[in-house]
């Protein structure tokens, strides 16, 4: 499964939703899709900071926060508001003895540009 974020109109989430329902009633493996309306709100959010802890979290594997900011060489008081953050985002998630990972096998920013007229 991957994450793709895109950028995209407003009201595109809505059908996203409808054939990610689709898809899962059939059985077919369902990807994560995050929408932002504009590249400003895309990468306020996701930091290139917030990019390289994703990235390095899918290398370190499932961790704790102290860990993943050890191997960031970042504070961690720092990475755990990153972390949250991410976690709202729904692009981190804990397993059940509390370990952050990243669920993903890869994940995609998706932005299209505009056409000229």
């Amino acid at each position: 499964m991957k994450a793709i974020i895109e950028i995209a109109k407003r009201g595109s989430a809505i059908l996203a939703a409808r054939q990610q329902l689709s898809q899962s009633q059939q059985g077919q493996s369902v990807d994560y899709h995050l929408f932002f309306e504009s590249a400003q709100s895309l990468f306020s959010e996701l930091t290139p900071i917030r990019l390289e802890l994703l990235n390095a979290l899918s290398q370190v594997g499932s961790c704790s926060v102290y860990t993943l900011a050890k191997n960031t060489a970042r504070n961690s008081a720092s990475v755990q508001t990153d972390v949250t953050r991410l976690e709202e985002l729904r692009l981190i998630e804990k397993n059940h003895e509390g370990a952050i990972f990243v669920p993903f096998e890869s994940v995609e920013i998706v932005m299209p540009l505009a056409k000229a007229a």
